[in-house]
């Protein structure tokens, strides 16, 4: 850790597939472009308009396990068994050092991983969780996006329920009835939190 005090923690933000946390951040930071949201990197290769830096971090084999190794980052994650993913932890604390309200949305595998790790860095972290309104609307949703298959949508469902189990180990549920609430009510969380 820098020897700056952040002025506010890190904000780590999960939920069940389909719940819609990409679009309430996304509102949030129409709403407060003063927001950071954490990049993350990947060693997938680029989709036609993705920018680095913007997008991802788009790094090679040799340099993700270079960074890994030095410790570089606040968690990492092999997906579908082919590209790694991972929080470049420097971005994270320049940005909590300058007091820039800072949100890492991630999977719940990836928030059980930065609670482990933000503990050994002394890290300290608000745990959001972004609900659905119900288990059929979320299941509503993920159909009515059209972007899976029968069996892609009774595999996102089926985590979807593990994923939505683990709510208590969150400091904070917000439920996303309308996006417009649901980024409201985060800002809330981030306003009491760095004091806006």
């Amino acid at each position: 850790m820098s020897e700056h005090t952040p002025a506010g923690r890190l904000i780590v933000l999960t939920g069940p597939t389909a719940v819609g946390k990409g679009t309430v951040e996304a509102k949030l930071r129409a709403d407060h472009p003063e927001v950071w949201v954490s990049v993350s990197a990947t060693t997938r290769q680029p989709r036609p308009g993705e920018v680095n830096g913007v997008n991802y971090w788009f790094l090679t084999e040799d340099e993700f396990l270079a960074k890994e190794q030095a410790g570089e980052f606040l968690e990492t994650a092999v997906v579908h068994g082919m590209a790694h993913y991972g929080t470049l932890l420097k971005p994270v604390e320049e940005h909590l050092a300058q007091g820039v309200p800072t949100i890492l949305e991630i999977d719940l595998q990836g928030a059980r991983r930065v609670k482990q790790r933000a503990t050994e860095l002394g890290l300290e972290v608000v745990y959001v969780f972004i609900a659905p309104p119900s288990f059929e609307e979320l299941k509503r949703r993920l159909i009515g996006r059209g972007t899976e298959t029968p069996e892609q949508q009774a595999r996102r469902l089926e985590t979807a329920k593990v994923e939505l189990a683990a709510e208590g180990e969150f400091d904070v549920t917000i439920v996303n009835n309308t996006v417009d609430q649901a980024a409201e009510d985060l800002w809330h969380v981030i306003a009491k939190e760095y004091g806006l």
